[in-house]
């Protein structure tokens, strides 16, 4: 089911608030996904969502311009995956707000020097049928 914005079932937008790990797909230059674990955070405020890092990773590198990226996270037969595209962003600003919103969901990451956003500009939210 693809889901608008302003119309997340109160069951889906539950789902991405508990705490639940997720898996972060990007690209490598010649094709292949790159699959890691990772926290993600929706930001219905900014329309977006947040993966924090360090700036040296993988995910950054393959975010380092504009890229297709997708967000899954699964609880038994409950699923939610996020499509859209990825930019790292490393302003304090962006950094501040996705650990802020990490840490509501998740817990206080330690202090990182090296930790940038990733935000992702969501194109598509889908989700399993238990949230219709």
């Amino acid at each position: 089911m693809g889901v608008p914005w302003g119309a997340f079932p109160q069951p889906l937008l539950e789902f991405w608030t508990q705490r639940h790990l997720c898996t972060l797909t990007t690209l490598r230059a010649d094709g292949r996904p790159h699959v890691v674990p990772v926290g993600v955070v929706l930001d219905h405020d900014q329309r977006c969502a947040w993966v924090i890092t360090r700036r040296t990773s993988v995910k950054a590198r393959h975010l380092a311009t504009l890229a297709p990226v997708a967000a899954c996270q699964v609880d038994g037969g409950r699923w939610s995956t996020i499509e859209g595209h990825g930019v790292v962003a490393a302003d304090a600003d962006s950094v501040a707000r996705a650990v802020e919103l990490y840490a509501a969901r998740y817990r206080q990451p330690k202090p990182n020097p090296e930790r940038v956003a990733l935000r992702i500009e969501v194109d598509r939210v889908l989700s399993s049928s238990a949230f219709t």
